[in-house]
């Protein structure tokens, strides 16, 4: 078989959590021996695999049906977790929505990172089959690597001792930027950093202050960084505390997993079935929840669950991610299937 991998908009969303899937997904492909293409021009393949939802998107969709193709659409979006993002979201969900199913609907079988997901797309009246399959991650790029761990700190010219704590998102209300500032005033021991970045005028003015100039000393806000230096955070800082309201999975949990880090999440239903508070992540709910949290891990007070976190990430390891693809796409062709592969993420 071969596979037509679609991503449109890399200039815009290639930096998120979208962006890093599709790069998940060659590996995976190419992990378990299945060729793909990522030219649309390309007509010789059996399947279109589609990321994203502009106007090329539904024409290459329109196209593929014309030619006769299978087509697997993956949903990593949702009206809920388009919420509380950009100027204008929460006005526009209800027409994103909208525009969501239409687009889904043109799928003969919906792949989705959660089971959290799939319940939601089930409740928008979606009738294909839709498989539960996370974007995975590299275990060998996160892998605790002191050099990296050292380029970061000197980056930051942070000192032995300086205590850290890290998150990595784009500049939204719902990813708990806001939670974020205020908890770090509240601990002016500690420094801050958010890894992330989005184009300022997108996002709404309270956001766009609080990036620019509304932040205590303590909390740094660095934009976009890729290589060791994020990866040596990753490791290297003392907590990875990312309070998201919404998710369709969280890519940068997946990270911070592989990357043997403590957890620190919003206890949200996304997480419930594959992170479990105080045995694989520590999770709160309220500013005060966090504050206590925050002290306690980074002061080690409470147990190190870094070990644990560890297996969740390889359960989801870019080669296991494949395994499930293949059967997805076997299936669709009506090809032999690994039944048992399957079934686990269909249920």
């Amino acid at each position: 078989m071969k596979i037509l991998l679609y991503f449109e908009g890399q200039s815009v969303i290639g930096r998120s959590g979208i962006g890093r899937a599709l790069e998940h997904q060659k590996r995976a492909l190419a992990s378990v021996g299945i060729k793909f293409t990522l030219d649309p021009n390309d007509e010789d393949y059996d399947i279109l695999h589609i990321n994203t939802y502009g106007p090329r998107s539904i024409s290459l969709i329109h196209r593929a049906k014309r030619l006769g193709k299978k087509i697997i659409y993956h949903a990593h979006s949702t009206e809920e977790d388009f919420r509380n993002s950009f100027i204008g979201s929460n006005q526009a969900a209800p027409f994103v929505k909208k525009w969501l199913v239409y687009l889904y609907s043109k799928g003969d079988h919906l792949i989705t990172p959660t089971p959290y997901s799939k319940k939601l797309l089930e409740g928008y009246g979606l009738n294909q089959p839709i498989a539960a399959i996370s974007n995975g991650i590299d275990l060998k790029r996160y892998y605790p690597d002191s050099k990296k761990e050292q380029k970061f700190r000197e980056y930051f010219s942070l000192t032995r001792n300086q205590k850290v704590i890290i998150s990595v998102g784009l500049f939204f209300e719902r990813k708990g930027l806001i939670d974020f500032v205020t908890i770090a005033k509240k601990l002016p021991e500690y420094t801050f950093i958010w890894f992330g970045d989005v184009p300022m005028f997108s996002v709404p003015p309270k956001i766009r202050k609080i990036v620019k100039y509304d932040h205590p000393k303590n909390v740094i806000f660095p934009g976009y960084i890729d290589g060791d230096v994020i990866e040596g955070a990753y490791s290297g800082a003392d907590l990875f505390f990312f309070p998201s309201y919404e998710e369709t999975e969280g890519i940068v949990v997946l990270e911070a997993l592989a990357s043997q880090q403590q957890v620190l999440l919003r206890d949200i239903p996304v997480y419930h079935q594959w992170m479990e508070n105080q045995k694989n992540c520590y999770m709160g709910n309220s500013i005060e929840d966090f504050c206590l949290w925050i002290s306690k891990i980074v002061e080690q007070e409470v147990p190190d669950l870094t070990r644990n976190g560890f297996r969740t990430a390889q359960s989801k390891s870019i080669m296991e991610i494949g395994r499930e693809l293949k059967a997805v796409y076997q299936k669709v062709l009506g090809e032999t299937f690994d039944t048992a592969i399957y079934q686990r993420v269909i249920k």
